[in-house]
């Protein structure tokens, strides 16, 4: 058991796993990632995951139509979104959905690492708006 608690992770580019995979646990935080949203879904047993952190284009089912799922299925665990397309309207739905957080890609460690802090923390409550941060500037 980490300290920190379970994160998952739906991404469908790998790279993009595998980097939050390594930084997540040199955080202190245990992870199971995911290709797609079907295979989260596909979890029969489901660990508590203190957070999720989905990309909103993926093949087949969206990150938005996870969120729908989940939220249908009382699993009310907190999503921050990922997307390198931070649109209005997926701000609107993301809103609708629930969701605690959105990060606009390329997002770096230091924006991502206070968000999991606040919700996978001792007595870590979401908020119930939807923050936009926006991409770094390149390195």
């Amino acid at each position: 058991m980490t300290q920190n608690g379970t994160v998952f992770i739906v991404d469908d580019d790998l790279s993009v796993r595998r980097s939050l995979r390594r930084l997540l646990i040199s955080a202190g935080y245990d992870v199971q990632a995911f290709s797609s949203a079907e295979e989260v879904l596909a979890v029969t047993e489901w660990p508590e995951p203190c957070c999720l952190i989905v990309d909103v284009s993926m093949p087949g089912m969206t990150g938005l139509d996870l969120v729908d799922a989940l939220r249908a299925a009382s699993r009310n665990v907190p999503v921050i979104l990922s997307s390198g397309y931070g649109d209005a309207a997926t701000l609107a739905r993301a809103r609708q959905g629930d969701v605690f957080a959105f990060l606009a890609k390329p997002f770096r460690a230091h924006e991502l690492l206070p968000l999991l802090a606040r919700v996978c923390g001792p007595g870590g409550v979401p908020d119930s708006s939807v923050q936009q941060l926006s991409p770094s500037d390149p390195a």
